[in-house]
């Protein structure tokens, strides 16, 4: 018992201590819950608050435009999304655009403003919503509708001038060609992609429009002196033919075509364009800009010719010296830019440096091989990439099929072959520089054609019976030799062909003392200023020979004697003079050019050798131009080759010569 009393006694204080202390966990934990209750009934009632203050403060209606402003600027402050999910996001929005019918106002304002968008410029509706306006910090677009969403005008308005109706973009948006509308606007926006704030922006656009203003006039004087046609003022004017900037175009100086370029192809008949019609991508094109550079330059801000007077017959202006009031150092130049990468070679990039004082590249650029350069601009300007070429080409004629080998790792200058680079843009700071820039334009681009025209897509096996072997083998910057066997007799014969300038193409043949006569240099050079083609003269030259062997019954027994008078020492009385006299370098017995003896086909020694060239138009009178015959001038021929030349070309026009 008194055990049971003690475990009794004993408990006690410890139970009171366990209700105690459980009874106090209770009240804390019941004061917690009445605070956490009061919280939120406090936040309650403040959300409540905000929710009668916003409904007090809009329950007046708003006006549609005030809203649409507001759900605008909501979506201008979207959030920022990493690169890869911006462009895959504007590439469908794109997508769900151009599949959109626009038949409405509202279909075409939304069409423009997603432009703008896309090109990273504003855009903004009148309160009418009829005109739409597209807008940077230095100009802008205005795009005037109808109430029925059909155009009514563009006009573009750059800073400080005053809007100008914009035939180009009017069509476009007509057409409903919106991707040649947007490719305006990026054009124009890369107008002013230069250094500075606006106001310097500012001078440099008005360089632009000073130079533009100098080299219009260019065009327009020597079209008055020489009265050239469209094709005549493309070849042989001081500025080419000179298109006006128009949109985001810019101002486009057109200053080489070859003959391809001018007939149309099939019927052989010139085409007829009209200044407003020439396309910006005929021949070879430069546009006319200003860019940044790392350098200072004073560029003129206002016009520098002097006067309507051309100081000679060609038109050629005067200009006045470029000061400080007529103009401002700026962080940048002019820049003409190739409407497609072209090769150079190094030599004539150094010619661009000398007349401009300015290097062409900021950086020294990467050399190549030139023949290598021409032959992938060729491919590329013809589309896709052909088999395997390893520098051979064929081209298919008309009863002849020719194989070309274009050894453009033959050694020229010091044991290395012919450098070149491919130039963009070649900058400038005056505009009587362009003249002499275009001359070398010109030059290199004539070049370019001859070598390109043995570029072909064409594929014949090698053992296709009939095959011609030809090797093209550049000489110097801008003559080369195109090697081939006789078409009578078994040796190796030579044509070279040296392009003195854009107009000029002095070709001469070179064969042993006993080969037959094939043709003379006369005729080799009138056909190649008319075509500007090696397989159309090698195709020419064939069949002069087979023209004269037809007419000579006796050539064998000529070239017997022959070899005979030269066994003897006795060179014969009517040799053709292709330069060789009776004394042979032993270091080069067929006295090609550039070996042994230094004759070459451009250094002053050799210049004489050449036949006198043909200055006129692919070979062609004003006249004759008119037509697509591809029969040379018969000056300076015989009976028989004039006979020659007709037998071979009259019987179809220049561009089927290639069919």
């Amino acid at each position: 018992m008194a055990a049971v009393s003690l475990q009794g006694s004993s408990a006690s204080p410890a139970r009171e201590l366990h209700i105690s202390t459980q009874s106090g966990t209770n009240q804390a934990l019941a004061d917690r819950v009445k605070a956490e209750e009061g919280t939120e009934a406090e936040r309650q009632s403040r959300v409540n608050a905000l929710l009668e203050r916003l409904h007090a403060k809009h329950n007046a209606l708003r006006p549609w435009q005030e809203t649409s402003k507001v759900v605008r600027q909501a979506m201008e402050k979207r959030g920022q999304m990493n690169t890869a999910g911006h462009q895959l996001l504007l590439s469908c929005l794109e997508t769900l655009q151009r599949a959109l019918k626009v038949s409405s106002l509202p279909s075409m304002t939304d069409r423009l403003e997603s432009i703008a968008r896309q090109n990273m410029l504003g855009s903004h509706l009148s309160p009418s919503g009829t005109e739409c306006y597209i807008t940077s910090d230095m100009f802008y677009v205005e795009v005037q509708l109808d109430t029925a969403g059909q155009l009514v005008d563009v006009k573009v308005a750059h800073h400080g001038e005053n809007p100008a109706s914009c035939p180009e973009l009017i069509q476009h948006l007509r057409d409903k060609n919106f991707e040649e509308f947007s490719k305006h606007l990026k054009g124009l926006v890369n107008l002013y992609k230069l250094p500075g704030d606006n106001k310097l922006k500012t001078k440099m656009y008005l360089a632009l429009q000073s130079l533009e203003l100098d080299l219009t006039k260019m065009m327009q004087m020597f079209r008055a002196a020489t009265n050239a046609n469209m094709v005549e003022t493309i070849l042989y004017g001081s500025v080419g033919l000179v298109t006006a900037r128009s949109g985001g175009h810019l101002v486009s100086l057109q200053c080489y075509v070859s003959p391809y370029d001018v007939f149309e192809e099939g019927t052989g008949t010139q085409l007829n364009f009209i200044d407003t019609s020439v396309p910006r991508s005929l021949g070879v094109s430069v546009s006319v800009t200003v860019e940044g550079t790392t350098s200072i330059y004073k560029l003129p801000i206002a016009p520098l010719i002097t006067g309507t007077h051309p100081v000679d017959n060609k038109g050629t202006p005067s200009f006045s010296s470029v000061t400080n009031s007529n103009g401002v150092d700026l962080p940048a130049c002019f820049f003409l830019k190739m409407n497609r990468p072209m090769p150079f070679s190094l030599s004539f990039i150094q010619r661009m440096q000398i007349a401009t004082g300015i290097p062409v590249f900021e950086t020294p650029p990467t050399l190549s091989p030139l023949y290598k350069l021409i032959v992938q601009s060729q491919i590329q300007e013809e589309g896709t990439d052909p088999p395997t070429h390893n520098m051979r080409f064929y081209a298919s004629l008309p009863d002849q099929q020719h194989c070309y080998f274009l050894n453009g790792d033959a050694p020229v200058q010091d044991g290395c072959s012919l450098p070149g680079a491919l130039v963009s843009k070649i900058p400038f700071r005056h505009p009587a520089q362009v003249p002499v820039l275009l001359d070398v334009i010109r030059h290199q681009a004539a070049t370019n054609t001859l070598i390109g025209s043995c570029v072909k897509r064409t594929f014949i096996k090698d053992d296709t019976p009939g095959l011609l072997q030809f090797e093209v083998c550049p000489l110097t910057d801008s003559s080369f030799s195109v090697s081939f066997q006789h078409p009578v007799n078994e040796s190796l014969v030579c044509v070279v062909m040296d392009v003195i300038d854009s107009r000029q193409v002095s070709c001469k043949l070179y064969k042993g003392l006993s080969d037959a006569l094939i043709c003379t240099n006369d005729f080799i050079t009138k056909v190649v200023q008319r075509c500007m083609s090696i397989p159309v003269t090698m195709r020419a030259i064939r069949r002069k020979a087979e023209t004269i062997q037809a007419d000579t019954p006796a050539l064998a027994l000529i070239a017997e004697t022959v070899d005979f008078m030269v066994k003897k020492n006795l060179p014969p009385a009517g040799s053709p003079g292709y330069g060789m006299g009776t004394v042979v370098d032993p270091t080069n017995p067929m006295g090609l050019p550039g070996v042994g003896g230094g004759n070459t086909p451009t250094g002053n020694s050799g210049g004489g050798n050449f036949a006198s060239p043909n200055t006129s138009l692919f070979g062609m009178t004003r006249s004759q131009s008119q037509g697509g015959d591809c029969t040379p001038q018969g000056g300076g021929l015989d009976s028989s080759s004039r006979g020659g030349v007709n037998q071979e070309t009259t019987s179809a026009k220049l561009p089927r010569i290639l069919s």
